[in-house]
């Protein structure tokens, strides 16, 4: 009974390779487009034949493809961004090729958020958070701006505007006015000219 069982296992399975083996091979030739705009092609996409042992083809930088397949193989496309399409390849054709559109929808997957620490332990993160320095708020960082230090700070860096370098050369000006009332000629002065007279009669060469 045992020996009949693998008898006709073995017809079975014979039988099976067959039926593969005498699939009529079809030349699957196509372009993938993006679904949404068929003027707009979807370079680089894997190909898998599920039909046959998952072999694997990828389609040039212009989404062309040209292949050897059976009839009636499922290939799947897919590609990053894009929901995978199933091509079932129909029988019976009379040029043993198959010259397809194959349309690929974009697909939008959303990945979960994921918060990063910069503490690797809860001790880390307790000494940071108790030796943290809280910013200023908005009237402490007024204060310090009207600060004594701060204006001289600012007085000795910042350049003069244009008022206060007409107010200065004004209060120049003013003063030569005044003071030119006090200045003496020598030239008038007697006690001048007698200093003069002396040293020259001692001889002082100066």
């Amino acid at each position: 009974m045992k020996k009949l069982i693998g008898i006709l296992f073995l017809l079975t399975s014979l039988s099976a390779f067959s039926q593969q083996k005498e699939s009529p091979l079809i030349q699957f030739t196509g372009v993938v487009y993006n679904a949404d705009s068929t003027n707009i092609i979807v370079p680089y996409v894997s190909v898998t034949n599920k039909s046959n042992h998952n072999s694997l083809v990828i389609t040039n930088y212009k989404g062309y493809f040209s292949f050897v397949v059976h009839e009636q193989d499922s290939l799947q496309f897919t590609a990053i961004g894009y929901a995978p399409v199933t091509v079932v390849i129909p029988s019976n054709l009379k040029n043993r090729s198959f010259t397809t559109q194959v349309l690929i929808k974009p697909q939008i997957t959303n990945l979960p958020m994921v918060r990063v620490f910069p503490w690797a332990t809860t001790d880390e993160f307790r000494k940071d958070f108790v030796n943290a320095k809280i910013a200023d708020d908005d009237l402490e960082i007024a204060r310090k701006n009207i600060s004594r230090t701060s204006i001289v700070a600012l007085t000795n860096s910042l350049p003069r505007d244009g008022q206060e370098i007409q107010s200065a050369n004004a209060q120049s000006m003013h003063q030569d006015i005044v003071n030119q009332h006090s200045r003496t000629n020598p030239l008038l002065n007697p006690l001048a000219w007698g200093s003069l007279i002396k040293s020259i009669t001692d001889g002082d060469g100066k």
